[in-house]
């Protein structure tokens, strides 16, 4: 196919993308996004979850390791270490953890044994602000019916995702999503080209039927579900790529045209506006131009790094400044709730994670997506989670 002016095309679609798409400037850091600290600030190593659930973290991300060449470097702020250090370090820490050793003992070889590196972002703070997410279980069929109308699709196959960092170097690690329409490249379909205009329909893209599209925007938005079907079965869907279009919070939307205040805004609330306000429901879903195609997985939620996350245990980051798969321990604030399922308080918490996703809309230092698995709970926390915390990562000292 002979493309007229293909190098200035991509150009010009360059400076009309954002969100997930490229972005040409980038604001100078103030400090690198992890700084080695020293002994005496460490946190304490204290842990509220199972280490059963810990163990299984680590093992994932092993298992991506292990597909890895040993040389591979991955970025500790400054500093720079191998896959096989990494690796050596996972293993060290599982050692310790699975020791008989009382709690006190297995803490002080942690803080023996290991380099603390802190996040810092761009305003020289050292606080991170941690969000959430989770997976939804919501029914729906592999057949269109009258209840079962608005579907989730599969990666279509007019995409062009198109590395810009060939063609300059200045853009390197940015990419665009485009198709080709008239000889010319041009931003891939929008939110509402695909729900409100229906361009992909009667293409064979559809993986399956739901009932209500606030709840398919919300699937979009987790990257990740299950599926119940009508027989009972249950099947797992997990994010594989998106339009490649801007990120547009629905809830700043509502927000900053005084519909919720800032207070109130949470994932229920504007579920809950727009059920109230079903004539705003469209106008509002397609201001997030975003669009989320699907696959069918066997077992998930997956990751960025190919293999599933874990609930309590994985964190999503930007995978251009943290070190994929790498052990980190958090520290920030969960919900209790009371005995209606409503949040009472807020209280602090710290716990070991692994380094395991990323996402569209988690870039630059000192932001950090807690997978908050399944569930009631996991929803509420994931849907109303939007503190300050401290976010650190640990790697085995080089003797």
């Amino acid at each position: 196919m002979k493309i007229k002016g293909f190098y200035l095309l991509i150009i010009s679609v360059f400076f009309f993308m954002g969100g997930c798409a490229a972005k040409i400037e980038k604001p100078p850091e103030l400090l690198p996004p992890l700084v080695l600290i020293k002994a005496d600030e460490f946190p304490s190593f204290a842990d509220d979850l199972d280490q059963k659930s810990l163990e299984l973290a680590i093992g994932r991300s092993l298992q991506y390791y292990d597909k890895l060449p040993g040389e591979r470097i991955f970025r500790f702020g400054e500093s720079v270490y191998t896959v096989r250090e990494l690796r050596e370090s996972l293993l060290e820490f599982m050692e310790i953890i699975r020791s008989s050793d009382p709690d006190q003992t297995r803490e002080r070889r942690i803080r023996d044994t290991f380099d603390v590196y802190k996040s810092a972002d761009r305003s020289e703070s050292e606080r991170a602000l941690f969000t959430g997410y989770y997976e939804p279980v919501m029914e729906g069929s592999f057949e269109k019916t009258p209840k079962y109308r608005y579907p989730i699709y599969r990666n279509p196959d007019d995409t062009m995702v198109i590395d810009l960092g060939k063609f300059r170097e200045r853009f390197k690690g940015e990419r665009i999503v485009a198709r080709i329409e008239d000889g010319e490249v041009i931003p891939y379909y929008s939110r509402e080209d695909i729900d409100g205009n229906g361009c992909l329909k009667n293409r064979g893209l559809e993986i399956a039927w739901f009932a209500d599209p606030i709840d398919i925007f919300f699937l979009h938005i987790q990257g990740s579900g299950v599926i119940s079907l009508p027989d009972g079965d249950f099947v797992q869907v997990s994010y594989s790529m998106c339009n490649g279009r801007p990120y547009r919070s629905v809830g700043r939307l509502l927000i900053d045209t005084g519909k919720i205040s800032r207070e109130d805004i949470s994932l229920h609330s504007i579920k809950e506006y727009l059920r109230r306000n079903p004539e705003e429901m469209l106008d509002v879903l397609h201001h997030n131009e975003s669009y989320v195609f699907f696959r069918i997985v066997e077992k998930g939620p997956v990751g960025c790094l190919g293999v599933p996350v874990t609930s309590g245990r994985s964190i999503a980051t930007d995978s251009a400044l943290y070190p994929k798969g790498a052990l980190a321990f958090i520290r920030t604030k969960k919900p209790l709730l009371d005995k209606n399922g409503g949040i009472k308080s807020w209280v602090y918490f710290s716990r070991f994670v692994l380094n395991q996703d990323t996402g569209g809309v988690i870039k630059g230092p000192g932001r950090v997506d807690l997978f908050c698995g399944k569930g009631s709970y996991a929803e509420i926390m994931a849907g109303s989670l939007k503190e300050e915390g401290e976010l650190y990562f640990l790697v085995k000292k080089r003797k």
